[in-house]
């Protein structure tokens, strides 16, 4: 969105006497007039992708694409300070059977020079989804009825809803480097019952708008390093079983494995078009993978883990490439 300036001036006068030789240098001009702005504005946009990744995590089974979609109304306070609220939905796919994630959000963005600050709340919500049990005919932790998690044998809640509060920081350079500090506190991350925290660091390079000459094509690299902290979960989620080598069991909840996740990528702008391709990965094993994703297409029995006794490896987690066109607008900028 444009950035309006808004200039004031203001003459002073120092009390006492003053040389004419004083007077005379003093060069004084008007005042620039109050520009006015129109508080009001809507940020939409859509997207498709080979791959919805969340923090290193698929959440559309690996390369099985998705679509997104978001709109944002905005009110500027002030030209620093603005508030705002908005949905956002993406196609996924979980093993619940929910096959949407539909997003509430807001939250205040103050502007400080070239430190951009944004302060809010996410409601990540997951409807249609259905209680998994991983004992064929339910009878396990789910009613009697239940669906079955094939091949996998995993089991997951019918509601995995939850809220993160956040924290952001961009900080502008110059017309060609940002970079950012990002922070998200859940308390019951995916409705496990274990908390969740993440912390990540970003960094954006633009290239000079010389390098396509003309035609209006923009050019960009980018990346983040993340690191998710999890809490335990509730005891929908721990295991009855011992592991050789392992301490356990955990009937009450099981302490999911902490990670990093990184990305690196290259994009190429077009007016309100943006097309990103980018690398993806987490230090997840596959064992530990398969225990916080509750993955229905992970197989095998190598992958043990002392959170994971049946040795089921999930590849949801590990390196992937992700191909993304999306296009984004403002009302006041591409409605006009």
């Amino acid at each position: 969105m444009k950035k309006i300036i808004v200039a004031a001036a203001m003459l002073a006068v120092s009390a006492g006497s003053a040389s004419a030789a004083d007077m005379a240098a003093k060069m004084y001009k008007k005042a620039p007039p109050i520009v006015a702005f129109d508080p009001w504005d809507i940020a939409f946009g859509s997207a498709i992708m080979s791959n919805y990744v969340f923090r290193g995590i698929t959440q559309s089974n690996g390369q099985k694409g998705s679509v997104a979609a978001y709109f944002e109304p905005r009110y500027n306070i002030t030209k620093d300070v603005q508030l705002y609220a908005g949905v956002a939905g993406e196609s996924i796919s979980f093993t619940n059977r929910a096959a949407m994630e539909l997003d509430g959000y807001f939250g205040i963005r103050p502007t400080w020079g070239a430190a951009a600050f944004d302060f809010g709340f996410w409601y990540y919500g997951y409807p249609g989804g259905q209680c998994i049990d991983g004992v064929v005919g339910g009878g396990g932790v789910c009613p009697i009825g239940s669906n079955v998690a094939a091949p996998a044998f995993n089991v997951m809640k019918k509601n995995v809803s939850f809220y993160e509060g956040y924290a952001k920081l961009n900080y502008t350079f110059n017309d060609y480097f940002t970079l950012g500090g990002n922070a998200f506190y859940s308390p019951n991350f995916l409705n496990t019952g274990a908390d969740g925290t993440y912390a990540s660091i970003t960094g954006k390079v633009t290239a000079p708008s010389t390098w396509f000459g003309s035609t209006g094509i923009g050019s960009y690299v980018s990346g983040e390093f993340g690191r998710q902290w999890l809490g335990t979960s509730d005891a929908f989620y721990g295991t009855a079983f011992t592991n050789p080598g392992f301490a356990g069991p955990f009937p009450g909840g099981i302490k999911y494995a902490d990670y990093n996740t990184w990305n690196i990528g290259i994009g190429f702008t077009y007016k309100v078009f943006t097309l990103d391709l980018r690398y993806s990965d987490t230090n997840l094993s596959k064992g530990d993978c398969n225990a916080f994703t509750s993955d229905f297409t992970a197989s095998g029995a190598g992958n043990i883990t002392a959170i994971n006794p049946g040795g089921a490896g999930s590849n949801w987690c590990g390196a992937t490439g992700i191909v993304k066109l999306s296009a984004d607008l403002t009302a006041m900028t591409n409605l006009k």
